[in-house]
């Protein structure tokens, strides 16, 4: 059996290079990106710019956002932002096992997970996405750092109905900005994070209302024990 020829070889090998040229394409790009924006916000999303109900925000430094609304967003949403990596693999893991038994469908993303979604990526789920998001989650602890996350989540997660981020919905909920946020309102708003098209954080009844309480119980938790001490 002849071997291949040279020439065949030097054929062939255009084809192997275009997806190693994307692949570095892309990379490149990504850094580039999440450089960018360590020094400079965001100014739209996909997830914005998808939005029939249009947006509202209002970008603000986590100097001038209450200190307890971070809190309440650990409290809520990722226990142990401050101590992983970017990754609560006991979350994700008990997460998986309750969604298999059936139920109200529980996430186990953390704020890193949340944060590199909503600003690079689209909502909805699928594996291309996720691996996408695992990468960018990655790129922003390494380069961000957790006080950056943090100030970018609380800017670009939706709080209401066409409302992104924690000043547009402290003055749509409660009418003053997000510095002046009491600790129950600062409950409230983390409550309405998970499902913003849903639920409201003025007046809330039910599950809302029960969230927000346990939320706000657990600020003081997070602040006696230094769960936020990476914000410090």
């Amino acid at each position: 059996m002849n071997a291949p020829s040279p020439f065949a070889r030097r054929r062939r090998s255009p084809w192997i290079m275009i997806p190693l040229k994307l692949l570095f394409i892309f990379i490149a790009l990504s850094l580039m990106m999440v450089v960018i924006y360590r020094f400079v916000p965001p100014p739209v999303t996909w997830t914005m710019l998808l939005d029939p109900n249009g947006i509202t925000k209002d970008w603000t430094s986590l100097n001038e956002i209450d200190p307890d609304m971070a809190r309440a967003a650990i409290a809520g949403e990722d226990g142990k932002f401050c101590s992983h990596h970017g990754f609560d693999v006991d979350a994700i893991a008990k997460a998986a096992i309750h969604n298999a038994s059936g139920g109200r469908i529980r996430g186990g993303s953390t704020i890193s997970q949340q944060t590199a979604k909503n600003v690079f990526l689209w909502q909805g789920g699928g594996f291309v996405r996720k691996g996408l998001e695992a990468w960018f989650t990655v790129l922003i602890e390494a380069v961000w750092g957790k006080r950056r996350i943090m100030e970018v989540y609380l800017n670009v997660a939706e709080t209401g109905i066409g409302t992104y981020g924690v000043q547009a919905g402290a003055i749509r909920y409660f009418h003053h900005g997000a510095g002046k946020l009491t600790r129950a309102q600062a409950a409230r708003i983390a409550a309405v994070l998970p499902l913003p098209k849903k639920r409201a954080a003025v007046a809330p009844s039910g599950f809302t209302r029960r969230y927000g309480n346990s939320i706000a119980a657990r600020i003081g938790v997070v602040q006696r024990d230094g769960l936020d001490g990476c914000l410090q």
